[in-house]
């Protein structure tokens, strides 16, 4: 009892709620919180060690950043989860960290947009970890036939290009509107006309459900915010029987490429895309590593492929 009265009083503050609130959307840094929430350092800091000693959040390093997310303790989440929906209406706050959680996330995006308008058409002349010809041969080997390939995170559509020689059609998407202005000069400039660019987020695909035959994610997959999402969004605009093809990096400790490619995630292992995969309900994945580059940091690239079924029983 003496442990859920403590809980209890760890809650009673509104400013904990609302940081709770947010956390439970969304992993973010004190910086994000104290933007999103109008409160000073100092504040999020101690009301984030109170929530800590409570189990009521959890902190993983990414980088140099601390990123809190909400943790839901045994005995008392039920409590929380009925204070966590009524503080929406019974919050006055609560509307406005709403919208200023959207802007953060906003934000997170337009940094990596920045950084890839800034390589717009440079690409080729520039290092990018784990974009190998061997991968590229890979996935190349396994599409002969003549398909809708919906090319996802396609940057400059250097792969684009090479696939519309095949393809039935590729679609093209990129988050970066100087990729895809890029991408569509490139594609006018070569005569390639089965090649489509599309404006759009990994996230939020500009694809209508079951348009693709294909879903292509060529070294993109770790700079989604939440790659889950991504992977649940190729499912959807796959047609039954369609294959999800990734392609990037073995999860790796090079914390550098952060600021210097703008990855949001230092790769993922063998298991998290198993489990990203059979979370979207794909077929069980074949999982291999395809390329190991001879120099430091010696990143590897690994390539995920899987079915979505002809019956949609599961989805």
């Amino acid at each position: 009892m003496a442990e859920f009265l403590k809980s209890l009083r760890v809650l009673s503050d509104e400013g904990r709620i609302r940081i709770l609130r947010v956390l439970e959307r969304e992993e973010l840094s004190v910086a994000e919180l104290q933007e999103i929430l109008g409160m000073g350092q100092s504040r999020i800091s101690m009301q984030l060690s109170q929530l800590k000693q409570g189990g009521f959040v959890e902190v993983r390093r990414a980088g140099q950043k601390s990123l809190y997310r909400l943790a839901m303790p045994a005995g008392i989440d039920g409590v929380l989860a009925e204070i966590l929906r009524r503080s929406a209406t019974e919050i006055r706050e609560a509307a406005k960290d709403d919208e200023g959680l959207r802007l953060a996330l906003e934000r997170r995006k337009d940094k990596l947009r920045g950084y890839f308008d800034d390589l717009a058409g440079r690409f080729g002349r520039n290092y990018v970890p784990g974009r190998s010809w061997k991968g590229l041969a890979e996935v190349l080997l396994r599409l002969l036939p003549p398909l809708v390939i919906a090319d996802l995170g396609a940057g400059e559509g250097t792969l684009s290009l090479m696939l519309a020689q095949t393809a039935e059609r590729v679609i093209a998407v990129d988050s970066s509107e100087k990729m895809v202005n890029y991408g569509r000069d490139a594609a006018d400039r070569n005569g390639v006309e089965n090649l489509e660019y599309r404006l759009g987020d990994l996230e939020e695909l500009p694809l209508n459900d079951a348009e693709a035959d294909i879903a292509l994610l060529h070294q993109s997959l770790h700079h989604a915010l939440h790659p889950r999402k991504a992977v649940e969004e190729a499912w959807r605009i796959l047609k039954p029987g369609g294959r999800i093809v990734i392609l990037d990096l073995r999860r790796h400790g090079f914390e550098q490429a952060r600021d210097l490619y703008a990855d949001v995630w230092l790769g993922f292992s063998h298991v998290e895309l198993s489990q990203m995969l059979a979370e979207a309900h794909f077929s069980p994945a074949d999982i291999a590593v395809v390329h190991r580059e001879e120099e430091a940091p010696h990143f590897e690239t690994v390539m995920a492929m899987a079915t979505k079924p002809n019956t949609l029983s599961g989805n």
